[in-house]
């Protein structure tokens, strides 16, 4: 594709980085076939390759529209066209480009930009949104069903391992995690106890970045990033193997980071040492199968559905690898018919864009139904709460199903 990008940002990152990309595609349109927006809205504008183009019109100068912002915002960045393309387009990286000048050149409505200030500064702020949270888990019954769907039942919280091991790895806690769902972090931290590893979470840590990034906040998004550095800089420079990653869409981000400071030269070698570091916690456990097998063992649940988040099947490019995991382990492992789509979570897409989310998340449920699991899994806190509103089927974390087959 043949780019003519527009003085105002021509001969900078954004501009370089966008140009390169653009000139990567070739129009196939292949990429049309797995995405979920234009599959239910049927619009080429809703479609990566529709998209594209309107992102070629803003660099090079063409007025930026509420429309335009429109077919942007719709987009789930669930990144399926990225492992469709045969051209290796970075449409995520494209598409966060395109969203950045919408944000310049197109003023919201101001209910619009009401939510989106809320979200950005309430959601990743651990003091703000755990004590939120704790009330809403309390009164749950008395909420309205669309606040009780945002809402997850209160889990009663599994015991931190207290043992000290020679081998010691971090791990990011996140900052919805702890209060929506304790036990993923808590069942991580058992499982890696069990094979040896000592796990750590640096206090300071928090939201990875992911939120902001994609409501558009850039720069404090970067803070974000950077903030964790600092966290996290101790603990490499003492040793520890890696930096874990449970929630898969903090992994996509964090595996990011590299990109995203590459321009900062206080952060940009300690990013990439990061990056060097992260790795999702099914990565790590299949370097510990044959000892995982040695301390588990089977218990009740034998047959699941697994939800392979769009983070880390297409963000993160790890397919398989807890469907192994757990097959090793002795549990049938039955895929949807669909499970290269996305559920309709996304971050805060689900309160962006409810009509769309909802209507992905409910085709989603209906082809993992169609499985008769016992347990519906996934590797997301966002993807598991969001499927669990919409099924009295549990839906759980797939490490916690590990954890709860440790040998006693």
């Amino acid at each position: 594709m043949q780019t003519n990008l527009a003085d105002f940002i021509r001969n900078t990152p954004d501009g370089d980085e966008a140009d390169a990309i653009l000139r990567k595609c070739v129009h196939c349109g292949f990429c049309t076939a797995t995405c979920p927006t234009y599959q239910l809205l049927g619009d080429e504008l809703d479609g990566p390759r529709g998209r594209i183009y309107l992102i070629k019109q803003m660099v090079e100068g063409a007025d930026v529209t509420r429309s335009t912002q429109l077919h942007l915002d719709r987009c789930l960045t669930c990144r399926n066209c990225e492992t469709t393309c045969p051209s290796g387009v970075q449409y995520g990286r494209l598409v966060e480009i395109g969203r950045k000048i919408t944000e310049q050149k197109v003023t919201r409505p101001f209910g619009q930009r009401l939510v989106r200030r809320l979200l950005a500064s309430f959601v990743p702020n651990s003091a703000l949104f755990t004590p939120a949270m704790r009330l809403g888990q309390h009164v749950r019954p008395l909420l309205p069903k669309k606040l009780r769907d945002k809402v997850p039942a209160r889990q009663r919280p599994l015991e931190w391992p207290g043992a000290k091991h020679q081998r010691k790895m971090l791990m990011l806690a996140g900052c919805v995690q702890p209060s929506m769902m304790p036990n993923v972090n808590i069942a991580t931290a058992r499982v890696l106890d069990a094979l040896g590893v000592e796990t750590l979470v640096a206090p300071e840590a928090g939201c990875c970045g992911a939120i902001r990034l994609h409501l558009g906040y850039n720069d404090e998004a970067l803070d974000d990033l950077r903030a964790n550095i600092d966290a996290w800089w101790p603990y490499i420079e003492e040793g520890v193997e890696a930096i874990v990653m449970n929630a898969s869409g903090c992994g996509a981000t964090v595996k990011e980071y590299a990109h995203l400071l590459r321009n900062d030269p206080a952060y940009a070698q300690k990013a990439r040492r990061v990056v060097e570091l992260t790795r999702d916690i099914s990565e790590i456990l299949l370097e510990f199968e044959e000892t995982l097998v040695a301390v588990t063992r089977r218990r009740s649940i034998h047959t699941v559905a697994f939800h392979p988040p769009c983070t880390l099947q297409h963000g993160q490019q790890l397919r398989g690898k807890v469907e192994h995991l757990l097959a090793a382990l002795g549990i049938e492992v039955r895929l949807p018919a669909d499970s290269h789509l996305c559920c309709g979570s996304a971050g805060s897409y689900s309160l962006t864009q409810p009509k769309l989310s909802y209507a992905l998340r409910d085709q989603k449920l209906e082809r993992l139904h169609a499985q008769e699991p016992q347990v519906i899994l996934s590797a997301n806190v966002g993807c598991i709460a969001h499927l669990q509103s919409g099924t009295s089927t549990p839906v759980a974390h797939w490490i916690e199903l590990v954890e709860h087959m440790l040998s006693a």
